[in-house]
């Protein structure tokens, strides 16, 4: 999976390399949008949390602040990837924009998600 998450001084890193990991990844039911990160470490609904986001060709990593909406614990039915799901806010609008442009001819393909 080139979905790549990893913690560094408390700041997650994620790298989405293609559009069929950012349409897993993405979470388009979430007010302003949403992005389901994997990881083992335990998270807190609400909690508050730092990203740094390589999207597929942009060349520069995109600094991402959100609040965790979901968490999928280790060991989860149906063998979902543990991690959680954070809600990007309003000043996010164009890296939802972008988002979208990416996912948008596989947003209604009904393809399993990692949180869906």
């Amino acid at each position: 999976m080139t979905v790549v998450p990893r913690m560094s001084h408390g700041i997650l890193s994620l790298t989405i390399e293609t559009k069929e990991d950012l349409y897993k990844s993405y979470m388009p039911f979430i007010k302003n949008g949403g992005l389901f990160i994997p990881t083992n470490r335990t998270y807190q609904l609400g909690e508050e949390v730092f990203m740094l986001l390589s999207l597929i060709d942009e060349s520069d990593k995109i600094p991402v602040t959100g609040k965790v909406v979901w968490v999928t614990p280790r060991a989860a039915q149906g063998g979902r990837v543990p991690g959680i799901g954070i809600q990007l806010s309003q000043e996010d609008a164009t890296l939802i924009s972008k988002i979208e442009t990416y996912v948008a001819t596989l947003l209604n393909s009904g393809r399993r998600t990692n949180t869906m």
